[in-house]
């Protein structure tokens, strides 16, 4: 009779046993739920700061494929004279400025086919950008410039169909 009332007793403290780890692992899963949602929000605000930061390029957009991809030269090299420095001597600015357009963008469908027209218009953005800067400054922060000047087209447009400035044959002299 003692084993048939130890049987029991154990018997009974494996079903407590059982019971209070059903509800110990509903309570932990419920909870690594929730800190997984937290640290996957926190990925997530992170990507979205490193992105407004301008870390990333382009990181808030999907890159244009190179078919949907349009480009614009600028019909002659612009020469601007850069803002005078302590030496208080000229400086220009001279280079060959390309845009790039997304052709599946609706801003391109309105203003992309007649873009040469408002030729002028883009130059006269790119000018008040560049000659805002000295020609040290012209030198170590060409990306500030780039996306200085990308703003300030995308505004002018009311539109993101332009998505990248470039430049070739930069002389800054």
């Amino acid at each position: 009779m003692k084993k048939n009332l130890i049987s029991i007793v154990i018997l009974a403290l494996l079903i407590v046993n059982i019971v209070l780890t059903a509800i110990m692992m509903f309570s932990v899963t419920g909870t690594s739920r929730k800190t997984a949602a937290l640290v996957d929000n926190i990925a997530t605000a992170l990507n979205l700061e490193l992105a407004a930061n301008g870390n990333g390029e382009d990181a808030e957009q999907e890159p244009v494929p190179m078919s949907d991809t349009a480009t614009y030269d600028i019909s002659e090299k612009m020469t601007i004279p850069l803002k005078l420095d302590a030496e208080e001597e000229p400086h220009f600015f001279i280079a060959s400025i390309t845009l790039s357009m997304n052709t599946k963008d609706k801003g391109y469908k309105k203003y992309g086919a007649d873009i040469d027209t408002r030729e002028s218009l883009i130059k006269s953005e790119i000018n008040d950008v560049v000659s805002q800067y000295t020609v040290d400054e012209a030198r170590d922060k060409q990306d500030d410039i780039r996306a200085e000047i990308l703003e300030r087209v995308q505004k002018m447009f009311d539109s993101e169909f332009i998505f990248n400035v470039a430049f070739s044959d930069i002389m800054i002299q």
